[in-house]
């Protein structure tokens, strides 16, 4: 049985003049389990960087493939947003990495990264749009009250 790992927890880090961060002890000891690099691209839908180890992407390559034609335009979209913008980072001998200039840009990091748990992906803020974020989903959150339709023993898929 496979053990299962989870991003977890919100941790502001330093980012240094070169584009350098620590990537948050607990997100580097799954990241070494899994694979011992990450995978970042701009999210398509926020100021933000989306991280994970290499698996997921590779899951999601395949529900790509899977739920659309080969050769549709929704495809093409997805995959050349998502891969083609997609790097693979290792860490230096403390725990950094450095994140490209394009990826500072798209979210607006400056000085402080926010990493944010998401389950087997994790995101990176700056603390300003984070802020904005968190607020704005809490108050979706609190008014629609989501409900999980948590599957019980014995049921099928």
């Amino acid at each position: 049985m496979r053990k299962t790992f989870l991003f977890l927890d919100t941790v502001f880090n330093k980012v240094d003049s070169k584009g350098r961060v620590s990537l948050p002890a607990d997100y580097r000891a799954i990241v070494k389990e899994l694979s011992s690099e990450i995978v970042c691209y701009r999210s398509l839908t926020s100021p933000c960087i989306e991280g994970c180890a290499e698996d997921l992407l590779e899951k999601l390559a395949s529900e790509i493939e899977d739920s659309n034609d080969f050769f549709s335009e929704t495809q093409d979209d997805l995959t050349n947003l998502i891969f083609g913008d997609a790097k693979r980072f290792t860490f230096d001998s403390t725990g950094r990495i450095v994140l490209s200039e394009k990826l500072l840009k798209h979210a607006d990091i400056t000085d402080t990264a926010v990493f944010v748990g998401k389950g087997r992906k994790f995101q990176i803020w700056s603390p300003e749009n984070w802020a904005k974020e968190e607020a704005r989903i809490r108050q979706k959150v609190l008014q629609t009250r989501p409900v999980l339709n948590a599957k019980k023993t014995g049921d099928q898929a």
